[in-house]
């Protein structure tokens, strides 16, 4: 029996009301992705990818499902389009969908701009509570706080790193082989961590998904949780010294916590914001393409084939994808700050996914 299995058991004979997966998992993977259980495909296409590069696919997938069933499952396409005035009324639908969406769009983003609004005794508490907060944070990590925001997760990430490194010091003479086996394999988890989220951040950009990502990597949450356990498992063990190192390291990671909320939420803002305008951009286009064909094409106005695909097929797909830019690009941008939202809802040690609960 390995020492790391002996430790657990040992563990649980102690304290029984410890739940064995509490022990066993000290240790975590150092991507969201990969504490989630998901693919790297979904992860892409919900979180990673250019949000414009996905609205394009889904557009092409749109474009394809046309074509192909056009031409090989509804055979009578043609000779209703033909008689039915149906390539008229799909494309005058679609003007009053994109004007609908576009006017919900700007109503989001009077919403996101009016949060930035408010008299100057708002303001000033706001300002108040972030130089607070730096101030305090320039305490712990004893250096300047970054204005980058991700130079400052990095700062706090590396920080921590510091003091698991310290704690893993500590613990090297203590007599009680099962504590130091439980410290020595947290801290190695935690410095992996570090390591892997804090070159991810190294270069970024505020405004870019990585900063966030990044962020989301670092499972602070779960740090805390068992920083808590070993204190209270182990409290007879811990030295005065080596309860000081816990207690900083548990406090530069609550201070982590909110740092990586209020960055998330300007990150929110930023992409709703920046969501609202490329909507508008995409929605003229979109508008021309479906004014043009409901007013000058009719199903009679094409004929012909191309690449043996009747040519109306061609342009009612090539069309119906074009004006559904605007409605796909707000799927591709609500589908990453859902995500991203629903994994980041709780702040402090409460962990919420079923893969590490």
């Amino acid at each position: 029996m390995s020492d790391e299995s002996t430790a657990s058991i040992q563990t649980r004979e102690e304290n029984p009301n410890v739940d064995a997966s509490d022990v066993d998992e000290i240790s975590t993977s150092n991507t969201m992705r990969e504490r989630a259980g998901e693919t790297r495909v979904k992860t892409w296409v919900v979180l990673d990818g250019s949000r414009l590069l996905v609205t394009g696919m889904m557009a092409l997938l749109i474009f394809g499902v046309f074509v192909f069933g056009g031409t090989f499952f509804y055979q009578h396409y043609l000779t209703d389009a033909l008689t039915a005035d149906t390539v008229e009324t799909v494309f005058s639908t679609m003007i009053a969908a994109i004007i609908t969406g576009v006017t919900l769009v700007l109503t989001i983003s009077q919403i996101v701009i009016s949060q930035e609004n408010g008299p100057l005794g708002d303001q000033h508490e706001r300002m108040s509570s972030t130089m607070d907060f730096r101030e305090y944070t320039k305490e712990l990590t004893g250096s300047p706080v970054p204005a980058d925001p991700s130079k400052f997760l990095r700062a706090l990430i590396l920080e921590s790193k510091d003091y698991a490194t310290n704690l893993r010091d500590s613990v090297a003479d203590n007599d009680n082989e099962t504590f130091r086996g439980e410290v020595a394999e947290f801290t190695d988890s935690l410095v992996e961590n570090a390591d892997a989220a804090a070159d991810r951040l190294k270069g970024r950009k505020f405004g870019s998904y990585t900063v966030v990502a990044a962020g989301l990597d670092y499972n602070y949450s779960w740090k805390i949780f068992q920083v808590e356990r070993i204190v209270d498992e182990y409290a007879d063990d811990i030295s005065d010294e080596t309860l000081t190192v816990f207690n900083d390291l548990k406090t530069i990671l609550s201070i982590f916590g909110p740092a990586r909320q209020h960055i998330k939420t300007l990150y929110f803002e930023w992409e709703l914001i920046s969501l609202s305008q490329n909507i508008l951009y995409l929605s003229v286009p979109a508008l021309i393409v479906a004014g043009f064909i409901t007013t000058y094409f009719g199903g009679s106005a094409i004929t012909g084939e191309s690449l043996g695909v009747p040519n109306l097929i061609w342009m009612t797909a090539s069309g119906f994808a074009v004006t559904s830019l605007p409605f796909l690009l707000l799927i591709s941008y609500i589908a990453r700050l859902a995500t991203i939202a629903k994994r980041t809802l709780a702040v402090g040690p409460f962990i919420l996914r079923d893969s590490q609960r």
